[in-house]
C-alpha cells in the first residue's frame, strides 16, 4: 500500500491517508477484521506527524470504516467495507460534476463530453 503523501496538494494530507485507505478498503486491499498500522508505524511510513495519523483514524472511526480496540490496534469494520465503495462513489461522482461544470463554464460542448464518457466507459466494460 502507497502511503505517501503530496505536500503541494491542496488536499491536507490527513485527508489523502484517509481517501487512500478508503480506496484500499473499497477495492479489497485490506479486508474486513484487516489491522491498520499503528500510529506511529504509519506517521514514520507516511513521513507526517503522529498527529495526522491520530487524525486520519478518528475520521474513519466516525464514518464507521476503522473500530480501535484498546491495546490491539485499528481494524477494519465488518460494514466498513461498503461504508468505503459509497464514501468513494459519492467523492468521486462530485469530484466529475464539478470537472464537467467547469468543462462546461469553459466552453466545451455537452456532446464532446458525453462522447468522452461513453469512450470511457466502454474502454473500462470492455
Amino acid at each position: 500500500m502507497n502511503w505517501s503523501v503530496d505536500l503541494e496538494a491542496d488536499t491536507p494530507p490527513s485527508r489523502q491517508i484517509v481517501h487512500a485507505i478508503l480506496d484500499a478498503v473499497a477495492t479489497g486491499e485490506l479486508a474486513a477484521g484487516s489491522q491498520l498500522p499503528s500510529v506511529r508505524q504509519l506517521a514514520a511510513k507516511a513521513l507526517v506527524n503522529h498527529n495526522t495519523i491520530a487524525r486520519t483514524y478518528r475520521d474513519l472511526e466516525q464514518m464507521g470504516v476503522v473500530r480501535g480496540q484498546n491495546g490491539l490496534g485499528v481494524f477494519i469494520t465488518e460494514r466498513g467495507p461498503a461504508i468505503a465503495r459509497e464514501a468513494r462513489r459519492d467523492s468521486t461522482l462530485s469530484a466529475f460534476q464539478r470537472a464537467a461544470r467547469e468543462a462546461l463554464r469553459a466552453g466545451h460542448e455537452t456532446r464532446v463530453l458525453v462522447a468522452l464518457l461513453s469512450k470511457t466507459s466502454v474502454r473500462r466494460t470492455a
